[in-house]
């Protein structure tokens, strides 16, 4: 049994001395670095546990002889959403510089694998300690994160996973149970017999599939006499948005709902609007922001279901400090809560 004291925090010293091993051999468990044998491995992390080591990452931060850099790489369209995970990144730079960390972000066109693939692909582990992507489920993605990873960058994906990919963590919501959440509200407030209709940006996104699926679930198994319209893709664009749902209320005059899983709000909400029919179709979207509330004020949308970018983007730093720094190379960051809003809680 090796007794440590209450007052004062443990060190990599007494983990070495309660494994049995050398600080230099704790060292390269702590980084994942090779020469170390899986027993001694083993030996090492059974320590760690049953000290209750904590790795100081500020302390870690500062032996470097260079900052951590992380780059985000976030879609550049009509997406509000999107822009506001930018802001974010930017809010949060300067107290990131204060501890020793760079933050940059590069803006790419929406739902573009292959751009996205080369940006990957000119990733120098020399430059870039983390990227976050927020990335479609393509092979080329998929392969350009397994070659970043095995050049040395950490790939963490943010709002939608690729959980197929060597990526290293995912930072955002339970898609499949915002689709359930939506599903379940939307049977209640539609009639039994009625149509919904589904809108989706690609299906080319995990988190797109992921809510769609917990949608369909949901209604199949609690509302099955509620017959499903669709899902039709918008890519998430306004005016592409609007096109699609004026033709979808053109072709069913009697539609009681609309679950909108991606984004182009906005123009759901001007095709509402322009129809004549706000307010008297329920409407299920994403994301809180300028059109989904202007949408909830009016009446248009009766609910939003929210992930909040700034506290994505802050876990997303808070990972990429344990991936590169902490023990074992994990990360864990804490859930990210689906908000739910309506007009009469609208902050």
């Amino acid at each position: 049994m090796h007794e440590i004291g209450s007052k004062r925090r443990t060190t990599v010293h007494d983990v070495a001395r309660a494994a049995g091993v050398s600080l230099a051999t704790v060292d390269r468990v702590l980084n994942g670095r090779a020469g170390v044998t899986s027993v001694t491995t083993q030996k090492v992390e059974t320590a760690i546990a049953a000290l209750g080591f904590q790795r100081d990452l500020s302390a870690s931060l500062l032996a470097r002889a260079r900052d951590l850099r992380l780059v985000f790489i976030i879609p550049d369209s009509s997406n509000e959403f999107m822009a506001s995970l930018a802001d974010a990144v930017a809010h949060r730079g300067v107290a990131a510089n204060a501890d020793r960390l760079q933050l940059h972000t590069i803006r790419l066109k929406a739902l573009d694998a292959d751009a996205l693939a080369r940006c990957l692909d000119g990733l120098d582990p020399n430059q870039c300690d983390c990227a976050v992507i927020v990335a479609t489920e393509d092979q080329s993605v998929i392969a350009a994160v397994d070659n970043a990873t095995r050049r040395g960058v950490l790939v963490m994906t943010l709002v939608s996973d690729l959980p197929g990919s060597a990526r290293r963590h995912f930072i955002g919501i339970d898609n499949v149970a915002a689709g359930r959440t939506a599903g379940s509200l939307m049977g209640r407030f539609c009639p039994q017999g009625g149509k919904v209709a589904l809108i989706a940006g690609s299906l080319h996104l995990r988190d797109h599939r992921d809510r769609l699926d917990g949608f369909v679930g949901t209604m199949a198994q609690e509302f099955a006499s509620i017959a499903l319209v669709g899902p039709i893709e918008g890519h998430d664009e306004r005016a592409e948005t609007q096109a699609l749902v004026t033709r979808l209320l053109v072709d069913n005059p009697h539609l009681a709902g609309i679950y909108n899983l991606g984004a182009g709000n906005a123009g759901l909400v001007a095709a509402l609007e322009a129809s004549g029919r706000a307010g008297t179709i329920r409407v299920i979207a994403h994301e809180l922001t300028g059109p989904t509330r202007q949408g909830l004020r009016s009446g248009a949308i009766d609910v939003v279901l929210d992930q909040n970018p700034d506290a994505e983007i802050r876990a997303a730093i808070a990972a990429a400090r344990s991936l590169a720094l902490g023990a074992n190379g994990t990360a864990r960051t804490d859930p990210i809560e689906i908000g739910i809003f309506l007009r009469d809680n609208l902050r």
